[in-house]
């Protein structure tokens, strides 16, 4: 944060800081995993609650062929020279470099001497969070909020992030923001929405924040008892959730009632909380635990096995320890907290074998250091005993598993949807080329051409014809 930013920002904010931040032990099958009857010849929807929809043809009426490059598949296996082939919204085929087997009118970019990989995914975001002074003390509106999102969503998009999971914001705007990416209306990432953050009175976003602060943020939902904290699970589910996320403080019995709720809706869960918090949620059967916040050996015994997830997000205690000088004033923050416990943290759920995802949980202007933030993401997970290309592939493909979407996301496979990063280097060896972002395709839409937004020009209507 910069050095002119007064103390009542730095206090301001904090709140606003901590709005951010029945499974058996054989597997992870959701309570009622529906998708068990639907037929793989049924076009579904293309986020984690597959919805039915009509079929037909999506994506732009083209074939494109990255002709030539490193491909880093996301699957673990090393890169090597290769073409890929996409055909509308889908990846058709992975070719040999001598191999020209695509249709004559193709179009076809020269990606010599750069690397293919599949688009990365930011696991924890918050679009409509507000970036200063003036929008935490003024009573925000859903439009300012929804204009901050898309701002948001180009920082991402340039930095070849095409997925992104926002856990808590404002409003129906992700849901709406989902929707306009979706049909190709707005440039960004594709974006999976929680809706809003669900956590007890006095918990984890609601501590030392006065209540019309809340009501006018409108990413918190506070919940009392089982019953109610079952309600808040479906209103975000009503209002279109792919994920649900839940956060400390709970009862035993309030957790297990969202979980169950959630799972039967065929929702994921995951759960920002610490100490024995996590140990309840993990019991309670969640699917990710956020944050490298304490927790017991038991604690993370128990998470490897059950398969429980974790997406440590080390960067924004980085950032808050070198801006802020500590995180203070937080009831939910009450044990020793310093960049040396949360590496230790992440270290130790990698030597557990737990499987670890990729988010940056960037509040306020913080979205604006982007690529800078996921990339040291990144050499957190480098520095805790992950090699780079493991790091990559937990950008990619473990992100797209911990997003529930990795039977479509994650790698470049045929079949799979072309979300596509081509960069100007080698990151599967050097991480920093990953700032060298040259070509973005989301979608089957390249969105970003020489490492910025690509808008083409408007397609005219024809008006209805005068009689």
């Amino acid at each position: 944060m910069n050095r002119n930013v007064t103390v009542k920002l730095k206090s301001a904010a904090l709140p606003i800081l901590m709005l951010s931040c029945c499974m058996c032990l054989a597997g992870q099958e959701k309570a009622q995993d529906r998708r068990k009857f639907l037929s793989p010849s049924t076009p579904v929807s293309d986020d984690p609650r597959r919805i039915p929809v009509k079929p037909g043809p999506m994506g732009p009426d083209r074939v494109l062929v990255l002709r030539g490059g490193r491909i880093f598949d996301g699957t673990g296996a090393p890169a090597q020279e290769g073409t890929l082939v996409i055909e509308r919204n889908k990846i058709l085929k992975v070719l040999a470099a001598s191999s020209t087997e695509w249709p004559k009118n193709a179009e076809v970019v020269d990606a010599a001497g750069k690397t293919i990989l599949p688009g990365l995914i930011d696991l924890h975001t918050h679009l409509t969070y507000p970036l200063t002074e003036g929008d935490v003390l003024h009573e925000p509106s859903e439009a300012d909020a929804t204009l901050r999102a898309v701002e948001k969503l180009r920082y991402f998009i340039e930095s070849g992030i095409t997925s992104v999971r926002d856990v808590g914001s404002q409003g129906d705007v992700t849901f709406r923001l989902k929707e306009w990416v979706r049909e190709n209306r707005l440039a960004g990432p594709r974006v999976f929405p929680a809706g809003q953050f669900i956590t007890g009175e006095g918990g984890h976003s609601t501590e030392n924040t006065p209540d019309e602060w809340i009501k006018w943020m409108g990413a918190t939902r506070i919940a009392s008892g089982p019953d109610d904290w079952r309600q808040a699970v479906r209103e975000q589910f009503h209002k279109g959730a792919d994920v649900i996320k839940l956060g400390s403080h709970f009862s035993v019995e309030e957790v297990k009632a969202a979980v169950q709720e959630a799972h039967e809706l065929g929702l994921k869960v995951t759960v920002d909380s610490e100490t024995f918090y996590i140990q309840r949620a993990v019991e309670a059967g969640a699917d990710t635990i956020e944050h490298p916040l304490p927790r017991t050996d038991e604690t993370i015994e128990l998470m490897a096995k059950k398969g429980v997830a974790a997406d440590p997000t080390l960067i924004p205690y980085q950032i808050i320890f070198e801006e802020w000088g500590g995180y203070f004033g937080s009831t939910s923050r009450r044990f020793t907290f310093s960049n040396e416990a949360n590496m230790e943290m992440l270290r130790k759920l990698k030597r557990a074998g737990i499987k670890c995802g990729v988010g940056t949980d960037l509040i306020l202007h913080w979205y604006r250091y982007l690529p800078g933030p996921y990339l040291r993401e990144l050499k957190n997970f480098v520095a805790a005993g992950w090699t780079v290309p493991e790091g990559l592939v937990a950008a990619t493909k473990t992100n797209s598993e911990i997003l529930d979407m990795d039977d479509r996301l994650g790698t470049l496979e045929p079949g799979k949807l072309a979300d596509v990063l081509v960069v100007d280097g080698r990151p599967d060896e050097n991480l920093d080329d990953l700032v060298k972002v040259d070509l973005v395709v989301r979608d089957g839409y390249t969105v970003v051409q020489g490492g910025r937004l690509a808008i083409p020009r408007h397609a005219m209507a024809r008006p209805p014809q005068i009689k």
